[in-house]
């Protein structure tokens, strides 16, 4: 709603009032479920009010002494309530500090900040309704879940803010940081997918970690899945759907992104990525059918590394040696560059070669069909790249289960290129 008619009024603050009330009731709304407790719907929404008034005599004063005394006064009395009822026999610090947050949200309203505080509101309320499921959620938690947990914190939150964001080696292709993103990713959706098979079970997971590992990175979801199967037979089923998914979502995704970096393109590149998803979309369904059919749904197995360290250090190191080589291929192709670089770094990243060349096209450097050509190509590079990992890693009885799929796509897409020749665009 546009507000800008009270500005030089009386009630040019009323928003900022409304909107602190609106706090107030969203988390009361919540507490006043609950019986026993001190604090519901009425005293968020004047904790609220109070919490904007606070800031606003604040800021009139000219002292952060008001603001402060209000959320003391605040936390004295909601204390006391409880203190002295002696029938109270629930845990009450949850409400107390829900009380004391509901305050300094309405200050964050008045000090311009209330579309945060809005945001924060909702979550907070979100986790006091959400009380039994949390908790149903930490009980399953073993001690190996949490170490797992705390792994991939260290390798976020610590390790990747303090590598330099700078290239290095030869051909300055090395950028430590981004090296790391990989191992974050991995590990990141290994952890995913371990939280998905124990909450939700492989059934309904197996879709839902697909189609996630095809937006962030299929070629992380298919080294990943891929241990699993070979490690886990009775996984087999389910990392055959995952790893398939994820690759046929990868076309969607780039498809996503020539709309949005060069929408021109469109006409070129969305037959070619249709030519690859209809087969593979179609021999996706008939495995879909097939393990129905045999009823091949079985127990979650037992994953010993959920954030999958070791693999995770290993391809990044393998992602680091394909960025050399992709350097030094292109410095000698010469004339053939575009494409060389296009064959050897869609092995682990399609993104990268997608966006420069799309890049290259708005710039006026690269003509349409030159950019299909070279999309497609890193498409059929990292679809046999991801063949051989599942190989490698998963085993020949994974290997036949996705090579008719993938090998679907990399002929539809040869046939796209035979058939719409793109260079003569």
């Amino acid at each position: 709603m546009d507000w800008n008619w009270l500005d030089g009024t009386e009630l040019r603050h009323l928003p900022a009032f409304m909107t602190s009330l609106a706090i107030g009731l969203l988390i009361g709304l919540e507490r006043e479920r609950h019986a026993g407790v001190k604090a519901g719907l009425r005293t968020f929404a004047l904790v609220a009010l109070f919490g904007a008034l606070g800031a606003f005599l604040s800021e009139q004063t000219g002292s952060p002494a008001v603001l402060v005394a209000g959320i003391l006064i605040v936390a004295a009395m909601i204390i006391t309530a409880y203190a002295t009822d002696p029938t109270q026999q629930e845990p009450w610090t949850t409400t107390v500090v829900a009380v004391l947050v509901c305050y300094a949200l309405a200050a964050m309203v008045w000090f311009d900040h209330a579309t945060t505080a809005v945001m924060l509101a909702i979550i907070i309320t979100a986790l006091l309704y959400f009380k039994a499921e949390l908790r149903g959620i930490t009980t399953r938690l073993e001690r190996r879940d949490l170490i797992s947990i705390l792994q991939f914190g260290v390798l976020m939150f610590v390790i990747l803010p303090i590598l330099p964001d700078q290239n290095y080696g030869p051909y300055a292709v090395i950028n430590p940081r981004q090296v790391w993103i990989i191992v974050v990713l991995i590990s990141g959706i290994s952890l995913a997918g371990y939280v998905a098979f124990r909450l939700i079970g492989q059934r309904y997971g197996a879709p839902l970690l697909g189609i996630f590992g095809g937006l962030v990175s299929s070629t992380a979801t298919t080294l990943v899945y891929a241990r699993h199967g070979r490690e886990h037979p009775e996984l087999a089923p389910t990392a055959t759907v995952v790893i398939l998914l994820a690759s046929l979502v990868l076309l969607v995704r780039l498809a996503v992104l020539t709309a949005f970096m060069a929408p021109q393109l469109l006409r070129t590149l969305l037959p070619l990525f249709g030519f690859g998803l209809l087969p593979g979309v179609v021999s996706l369904a008939y495995l879909g059918w097939r393990n129905r059919a045999a009823g091949n749904n079985g127990p979650v197995p037992d994953i010993k590394n959920p954030t999958e360290l070791r693999t995770a250090l290993a391809f990044g190191a393998m992602y680091a040696g394909v960025l050399l080589l992709a350097a030094w291929l292109s410095d000698i192709a010469g004339s053939a560059g575009l494409y060389a670089v296009a064959l050897i770094s869609g092995l682990t990243d399609v993104d990268a070669i997608t966006l420069s060349s799309l890049r290259l096209f708005n710039l006026g450097a690269l003509a349409g069909g030159q950019v299909a050509i070279a999309v497609v190509l890193a498409i059929i590079a990292n679809t046999v790249f991801k063949l051989g990992l599942v190989l490698v890693v998963g085993g020949q009885p994974l290997f036949r289960r996705c090579a008719g799929t993938m090998t679907a796509v990399v002929a539809g897409l040869v046939v796209a290129l035979v058939v719409t020749k793109p260079a003569a665009l």
